[in-house]
């Protein structure tokens, strides 16, 4: 492939990415706009909830209560080759989970599994026609669909950060409590001592942009699934693989931004 073909793909691909985050950009105003406005099925949004809370809660549990017993024996075991004592092991965990691994944690389980769920779904509507048929009705599908998902998402996302924090701190302490005989009063006390709300509100606000994320990539890729089948195979997996990247990149923005606010 000759240079000038190279730069000609390059270009290509520069344009179609500008327009596809200037698309996603739209989508997100008109479902903001809708927002203010009262909903075509009220219920639908408590069933929305449900889907994407409710039910992602034992894959969070799960998820977590590890993460957490491995942390605590990664860092035990570091402190004991360091120190030659397992030492701030409450600390250690508690401020890995709730700062960092319990947002990011919940984020990557979510744009797995509601992420994928959220672009098959509509993707398999808008290529079964079924989102014409919504313009039929009355309302749009921005309306219908879009905002149950968009409140949902956003809001259960730290709802299950602090769920996901909780049981993996305990998953450490279990940890901490078996494996190296660490007694619970100072496991407990390490973290009353160190941790700090401010801490908690730190994890809390990304995860509410990482389910920010999460919900604008998935109904974006779903709105926009063309090709039948196929199509949404692609989609769904594009959704995933780019909430995760966007996920990934915002997260040391928004810690850089926290951190010079002085929330850790």
């Amino acid at each position: 492939m000759s240079e000038n073909n190279i730069i000609n793909s390059l270009k290509i691909k520069l344009v179609r990415s500008l327009e596809s985050f200037g698309g996603g950009v739209d989508m997100v105003r008109k479902i903001f706009l809708l927002l203010f406005k009262k909903p075509d099925e009220p219920a639908n949004i408590i069933k929305q909830m449900v889907r994407v809370g409710a039910d992602s809660v034992p894959i969070v549990i799960l998820s977590s209560f590890f993460t957490g017993m491995v942390l605590a024996l990664q860092s035990g075991t570091a402190t004991i080759r360091i120190l030659g004592y397992p030492l701030f092991m409450g600390g250690l965990v508690s401020f890995s989970m709730i700062l960092e691994l319990g947002p990011i944690l919940t984020a990557m389980v979510m744009a797995g599994r509601i992420g994928a769920s959220i672009t098959a779904q509509i993707g398999t509507m808008k290529v079964s026609e079924q989102l014409d048929a919504l313009y039929m009705l009355g309302t749009t599908p921005e309306k219908y669909l879009g905002v149950p998902l968009f409140i949902a998402t956003i809001l259960m996302v730290p709802v299950l950060t602090l769920i996901a924090d909780i049981v993996g701190v305990t998953g450490g302490y279990i940890a901490a409590v078996t494996n190296f005989e660490v007694p619970g009063s100072v496991y407990i006390n390490e973290i009353v001592s160190y941790l700090k709300m401010v801490h908690v509100f730190n994890g809390l606000i990304k995860s509410f942009f990482f389910g920010f994320i999460i919900v604008s990539v998935s109904c974006y890729m779903g709105f926009t699934t063309k090709g039948g089948a196929e199509g949404v195979g692609k989609s769904t997996t594009r959704a995933v693989v780019f909430s995760m990247i966007f996920i990934l990149v915002s997260d040391y923005f928004l810690s850089s931004l926290l951190n010079s606010l002085g929330m850790v």
